[in-house]
């Protein structure tokens, strides 16, 4: 007679023990990832390199470069959306390298739904 319950041929407890370990593996990996993008500095000019704006992966502005050519007192407002068009540049390159990075780790669970 069959048994009832329980894992066939007992094949499936040692699966399980090995896709355990393979999470905590990939865990540790995009903690690792995740302080090395938080760290990680990305830049971006805008209005032809008068403006430069370094981003963190934290999204954080660290650096701000004008050309004094740019600061034009009857203009503000142009060099207001020129700030604004690179900080915003250096904000989509720190996130597209997040998205790849997740990417990266993630590629073999597409059968996971994640």
């Amino acid at each position: 007679m069959a048994k009832r319950g329980g894992f066939p041929g007992g094949g499936m407890p040692g699966n399980m023990s090995n896709l355990m370990k393979q999470a905590q593996r990939m865990q540790r990996q995009m903690e690792e990832s995740a302080k090395e993008l938080e760290t990680a500095e990305f830049t971006a000019t805008a209005g032809g390199g008068a403006v430069e704006v370094t981003v963190t992966g934290k999204k954080e502005v660290t650096k701000v470069k004008l050309d004094p050519e740019a600061v034009d007192p009857d203009d503000v407002e142009m060099l207001e959306d020129v700030i604004m068009a690179a900080v915003n540049e250096a904000l989509r390159k720190a996130d597209e390298a997040s998205a790849a990075n997740m990417a990266k780790l993630t590629g073999g669970l597409g059968g996971f739904g994640l």
